[in-house]
């Protein structure tokens, strides 16, 4: 099976990103700009942090505060868990069930490269099947 760099090599390297100390009102937006359902921190471009729907949805009312008030630094996952462009798709597989997690920042020499989410990971996975069962197809028919 491939790797990370196969995925990206799909779906491109486009990173979309707010800092710290974007209001996550306008983080949301972005996210409904873009239609994606999470954004990195970058500070000065380095990776500080991850905010998902998730973390807005479970955080935001909790904490008893508005998303136009309310700064993404108070709501975004720090301790992220990343990979690199040759980490296996199996291996990205097992850190996404574990952790209970569905976004894998890309880092390459201390870089953020992309970003893979859990339904990318899958699609290249139905894809790659696919392609196998074509090719044992033709195989077996002889064209």
């Amino acid at each position: 099976m491939g790797n990370v760099s196969n995925i990206l090599a799909k779906k491109g390297n486009v990173i979309f990103s707010v800092t710290p100390h974007t209001t996550v009102f306008r983080a949301l937006e972005i996210m409904s700009e873009k239609n994606v359902n999470a954004l990195l921190v970058l500070e000065d471009s380095t990776l500080v942090g991850i905010f998902t729907e998730k973390d807005y949805a479970r955080k935001v009312v909790l904490k008893g505060k508005t998303s136009k008030s309310m700064l993404i630094k108070e709501l975004m996952t720090s301790n992220l868990i990343t990979v690199t462009p040759d980490s296996s798709i199996d291996e990205c597989m097992q850190l996404m069930t574990n952790k209970f997690i569905r976004h894998l920042p890309v880092i390459e020499y201390n870089k953020v490269t992309g970003i893979i989410s859990i339904g990318d990971v899958v699609k290249y996975i139905i894809d790659e099947q696919k392609f196998i069962i074509e090719n044992l197809e033709h195989y077996i028919t002889g064209t």
